[in-house]
């Protein structure tokens, strides 16, 4: 824990660093919204999706890029945003969790409540945008494709049902199955930043 805090800790440094190191504005899209960020250019993505837009469904699980915990889709490809710079991510186009689909209706999220896939569910955001960005560029996938697309990691061994709910992820998409497995959330993003103070936009 102590470590972890540690790597935290050097990653929000930006917070409390002098203006003059304080190099630049950085934009970029996110979840189809223009954002600015004055923060040190070699702050990871994933620090300036967590702690300046609260958007907290990307998760820090290694800081190494290795766990896929914080995968988000950056120009249509699968990407570990801790090992992304905010520099790196200069004009470009970022998709997070929150954005996937507001009513849960995505074929993927629909497929993992179904197959009764998470347990301690905290890997499972970076999982189901790995899975959503896979579907995009294939859109039936064979399991050798989906063991080779879907790298991140598990700490409860949910592998057998990540595939069966990616595959059956491809039959939603394809129309080939209809399911209503996960219902729309009980209340809007606006009410709960309203409701929760740290969901509130600063």
């Amino acid at each position: 824990m102590e470590q972890t805090q540690a790597k935290r800790q050097r990653h929000l440094s930006f917070a409390v660093q002098p203006a003059y190191k304080m190099r630049r504005m950085t934009s970029f899209t996110v979840n189809d919204r223009p954002v600015h960020y004055t923060m040190d250019p070699q702050t990871p993505l994933l620090w300036a999706l967590r702690d300046a837009s609260n958007l907290t469904g990307t998760k820090y699980g290694c800081g190494t890029g290795d766990c896929g915990a914080c995968t988000v889709e950056v120009d249509g490809q699968a990407i570990r945003s801790c090992r992304l710079t905010i520099a790196q991510a200069e004009g470009r186009f970022v998709t997070t969790i929150e954005a996937l689909s507001a009513d849960r209706s995505h074929p993927v999220q629909q497929a993992w409540a179904a197959e009764n896939l998470p347990q301690c569910g905290f890997c499972q955001p970076g999982m189901i945008m790995a899975a959503a960005v896979l579907l995009k560029k294939n859109p039936d996938p064979s399991d050798a494709q989906i063991d080779a697309a879907i790298t991140n990691l598990c700490r409860c061994g949910t592998y057998p049902r990540i595939r069966a709910a990616i595959k059956r992820a491809a039959r939603i998409q394809a129309g080939a199955e209809q399911i209503s497995a996960a219902p729309p959330p009980g209340i809007t993003p606006e009410d709960a930043a309203r409701a929760v103070p740290a969901l509130r936009q600063p």
